[in-house]
């Protein structure tokens, strides 16, 4: 390619460049302590008379500079956005315990005096703060106390103050959800990322695929074969990451039974889970299913059928008890259907009509689920990332900005003069 390293080329005009924040903003970094004793970092932005605060964070990424932060401030609410105590590192990020990270920065908001405190979930920090509210709504016994994969994490003694809204741009359905979906089921053996099943290759001529930009097209038969083969490499994924923490707490039991130095060492030597090929979502180069105005090509980049043999994407790399909650489709707790089940709280939906992670039938799932009688749902064009759909355009994150402005206004007070 010319002018462009080749990853460049194929994940080029992914993310949106932040807007300017209001002159008048104050900003203040924090550093809180969680209840189990970990250390988060949270950046405060408020502008003067801000009585509601939006609260930004991904279970993942830093969004410390979030593209809804400058669109949320002029519209004259305060932002919080904080990180998990994994960073941008999610090797070992276990859903429960970044529930405690939340919880610490809800406190502290709660103890800065505002009025309101609003949970914002865009992409996977949808599911993060829908798990969040699920547990914060529940009394502490009802919590839970262990991890899919048997650790004691102190979710029942926690406190855990329940927002009092929650507002969603283009929230994906979890990451497991949303990994199953996008899982190779072709992956012929687990150590060969170069392996492939043909007749379930997704990136296979023979089954309907077609290059770049031609749309692919798969049969109602292969379709169904994909999807519950997507399943059964799950199943298997799963085993692996079990049998493994079950190793480590038999070696744990033995050690505190008296056990040898060699037990504490196997105890702690789950090692990783390597998971290639998790750009194969049908749906990013077969346009029919599940339709709206997306672009061509994956979250990932324009061509899917080279990304998926690239180094990026989900849930490549993970400790067994990671896999277990956060990217399994199976044994991950944090699934926004899941959770909508269990929150009550008034809830606005912004689903992008050029999505490429929130697909039509997953908003509506997700917003049927919700166990609250304050629910909205609605839609506005943009992409995933919040980007304009059409050159010229206004952004997606400058649309739902302004839903959730009007949603905000008529629901809590935020005391600022708004400058938007």
């Amino acid at each position: 390619m010319t002018g462009m390293t080749q990853a460049q080329g194929l994940g080029a005009g992914r993310y949106l460049s932040v807007g300017e924040i209001p002159d008048n903003t104050i900003t203040s970094a924090h550093e809180l302590t969680t209840s189990d004793g970990a250390t988060v970092p949270g950046i405060l932005r408020t502008v003067p008379g801000a009585t509601t605060v939006c609260v930004l964070m991904h279970p993942r990424q830093d969004f410390s500079h979030h593209v809804l932060m400058p669109e949320l401030l002029s519209r004259g609410f305060a932002v919080w956005t904080q990180n998990t105590r994994t960073g941008l590192n999610d090797l070992s990020l276990v859903h429960e315990q970044a529930l405690l990270d939340v919880a610490a920065g809800h406190v502290f908001l709660r103890d800065k005096g505002f009025e309101s405190v609003i949970s914002v979930g865009h992409s996977g920090g949808g599911a993060l703060a829908a798990f969040y509210i699920e547990q914060a709504e529940l009394p502490g016994d009802r919590r839970f106390s262990k991890t899919p994969g048997g650790r004691p994490v102190p979710l029942p003694d926690a406190n855990m103050p329940a927002p009092d809204g929650f507002m969603l741009m283009a929230p994906h359905p979890g990451q497991g959800v949303l990994l199953g979906r996008m899982i190779d089921p072709s992956v012929a053996d687990e150590t060969d990322p170069m392996s492939v099943v043909p007749e379930l290759d997704p990136y296979n001529p023979d089954n309907g695929f077609r290059a770049a930009p031609e749309p692919s097209s798969y049969s109602d038969d292969f379709i169904a074969e994909y999807r519950a083969a997507q399943h059964r490499r799950m199943e298997r994924i799963d085993a692996v990451a079990r049998e493994r923490v079950a190793a480590a707490a038999a070696a744990r039991k033995r050690f505190a039974d008296g056990g040898d130095a060699r037990d504490r060492r196997i105890s702690l030597a789950t090692g990783v889970i390597t998971v290639h090929r998790t750009d194969a979502d049908l749906r990013s180069v077969d346009p029919t299913l599940d339709p709206n105005e997306r672009p061509y090509g994956s979250l990932f980049g324009r061509r899917p059928d080279l990304t998926n043999y690239g180094i990026v994407g989900f849930g490549r790399l993970t400790t067994p008890e990671a896999w277990l909650s956060t990217w399994s489709s199976i044994s991950s707790r944090a699934g926004m259907v899941r959770c909508a089940a269990g929150i009550t709280v008034p809830t606005l939906m912004v689903e992008l009509t050029g999505d490429q992670a929130c697909f039509p039938a997953d908003a509506r799932e997700m917003i049927d689920a919700l166990a609250g009688d304050d629910v909205t749902l609605t839609r506005v064009p943009g992409k995933h990332f919040g980007g304009a759909l059409h050159d010229g355009e206004p952004t997606g994150a400058t649309l739902a900005g302004d839903e959730m402005g009007r949603w905000l206004t008529e629901r809590f007070a935020s005391g600022a003069a708004a400058s938007h």
